[in-house]
Parts: C-alpha cells; sequence; structure tokens
C-alpha cells in the first residue's frame, strides 16, 4: 500500500516541471526534500510526509524552484541556477576588514576571487 499518495503524485507529475530539482527513490525511507549547494553538501531535510501535494509545490516554488509549463519547455536563462543563491562566501561590498581599513577596491575587469 502506498502510505504517501499525495507525495506520490507530486514526484510523478510535478517533479517533471521544475527545473533542477530531481527525484532519488530510497526504498523504505520517508520522503523529504534535500536541498543541496551547488557542490552537492547537504544543506537542509524538509520531511515530506505530512504535506499535501499542493503544500509541496508551493514549498518548492517558495524556496526558488522554476516550474515550467511543460517538462521539455525552454527554462529562460536567469533561471538556469535556480535556486541557486548568490554566494555567501563572497564578501560584502566595502566591508571593513579586521584592522579597521576598507579593502582596497579593484577594477571591474579584475576578479580576485577566482
Amino acid at each position: 500500500a502506498d502510505r504517501f499518495p499525495q507525495v506520490k503524485a507530486f514526484v510523478t507529475q510535478d517533479i517533471p516541471l521544475y527545473h533542477n530539482l530531481e527525484m532519488k527513490h530510497l526504498p523504505g525511507a520517508d520522503p523529504e526534500l534535500v536541498l543541496l549547494s551547488h557542490r552537492y553538501e547537504e544543506l537542509e531535510r524538509i520531511p515530506l510526509s505530512d504535506m499535501t501535494r499542493e503544500e509541496i509545490n508551493q514549498l518548492v516554488q517558495e524556496l526558488g524552484f522554476y516550474r515550467k509549463e511543460t517538462p521539455d519547455a525552454p527554462v529562460p536563462e536567469e533561471f538556469q541556477f535556480a535556486p541557486a543563491k548568490p554566494l555567501p562566501t563572497l564578501p560584502p561590498l566595502q566591508a571593513p576588514t579586521t584592522d579597521g581599513k576598507t579593502p582596497p577596491k579593484h577594477n571591474k575587469g579584475e576578479h580576485p576571487d577566482l
């Protein structure tokens, strides 16, 4: 017997519409959404067992996953890496360093962090 019909409906009918969202079936495991960084490091686990299909759809859209009209519809360029957020490791602009001085300014063409 299927213990999670709402989750199964989401997996079979909705996941194909989301860009960068994939399903891995683990027999016997309760369904959960595992969020990974761009380096495939686990960021968060969200249990889906008690959620309705509608709630799961709302959740993944709030997390920034792009939903296509059809499974093979093109994804706009600005959503190619969605739901990736800007890297938190980048320092804020003109943040004071530990000695209180601001870091040196760089020319637009320079990428000192690359």
